[in-house]
């Protein structure tokens, strides 16, 4: 099933989401790049904790001279494009400037944006931004720098060709492209009618007009209601009631074994009780002593009694 969102992206821009089918090949490439970007997003982390403690600064310029570098020594992180990690870079360095401005502007602690934090393996989901320069639509798919092509599930068309596109997946395990595009807009013709809007009691919006009121879903008391419903179901009281619920197959086995207890065929049966409180069964025997009874825990039932 195709997912598809429109995201407002700033002044004039918004995002169309599409489902992503991917091949064995190209998802062992993108988790390859996203190992990539992964590690040098931690290096950032890393050289933005020493740069704190040294009393430098760290900022873009810095930490592309570091990219660079990096390349240059490393031949596993060369192997993958430049373009998605230049991109996290930029993201990087967006993520700690604005947790500096929120430290500098004495935000409350609950206000603040977090600095940017390491990336785990296990926890955090794939995302690659590749810029316009980093990918291309060819014949229904998508072309991503390094050799990936994923095949797009055009739910509708796009408005105008994407500037930028981030693929990522889903805890589900779904991928996802998300393009950025010029958004389309236009003013509504003008209708000269007037309605008010306030945030109600017993509505959650109530306006001045009455056939567009928005009632409360009720979800709080609805959910209380079947909690209550389900605790008088388990209630000791009515353990006559909760016995049936149980399967009649496992009923009906204990009736067989309670037969070969002795019980004669002309007699009505055992009654059968089940007991809430402990996982397990007991049956009792009207014609026999009262104080006859036989437990069956789980696990442990006894052995029939042979027939004399």
């Amino acid at each position: 099933m195709t997912a598809i969102a429109q995201e407002s992206e700033g002044d004039g821009h918004a995002r169309y989401t599409y489902r992503l089918r991917v091949s064995s090949g190209a998802r062992t490439a993108l988790e390859a790049e996203w190992s990539r970007c992964r590690w040098l997003w931690n290096e950032c982390c890393a050289r933005s904790k020493k740069a704190h403690r040294d009393g430098e600064k760290c900022g873009p310029a810095r930490l592309d001279r570091m990219l660079t570098q990096a390349r240059t020594a490393m031949v596993w992180l060369r192997e993958g494009s430049s373009v998605p990690q230049q991109q996290l870079i930029r993201d990087f360095a967006k993520s700690r400037a604005k947790a500096l401005k929120d430290i500098k502007a004495r935000l409350p602690m609950r206000q603040r944006a977090s600095m940017p934090r390491y990336k785990k393996k296990h926890q955090d989901a794939p995302s690659l931004n590749y810029t316009r320069r980093g990918f291309r639509l060819k014949s229904g798919r998508l072309h991503l720098a390094g050799g990936i092509a994923v095949t797009v599930v055009w739910s509708r068309d796009l408005p105008e060709p994407p500037s930028s596109v981030r693929v990522y997946r889903e805890g589900t395990g779904a991928w996802y492209a998300s393009f950025v595009v010029p958004a389309v807009t236009g003013a509504l013709p003008v209708t000269g009618a007037v309605i008010g809007i306030d945030w109600g009691v017993r509505e959650t919006a109530t306006t001045t007009s009455d056939g567009h009121d928005l009632p409360h879903p009720q979800h709080g008391k609805n959910a209380a209601q079947r909690l209550a419903h389900y605790q008088r179901m388990m209630s000791s009281t009515n353990a006559a009631f909760v016995a049936p619920i149980a399967a009649s197959a496992a009923l009906r086995a204990m009736v067989d074994f309670a037969r070969n207890l002795g019980w004669p065929a002309s007699t009505a049966g055992p009654c059968i009780w089940y007991t809430p409180r402990t996982p397990r069964w007991t049956v009792r025997s009207a014609e026999r002593e009262p104080s006859t009874h036989y437990l069956f825990p789980k696990g442990r039932i006894p052995a029939p009694r042979a027939e004399s």
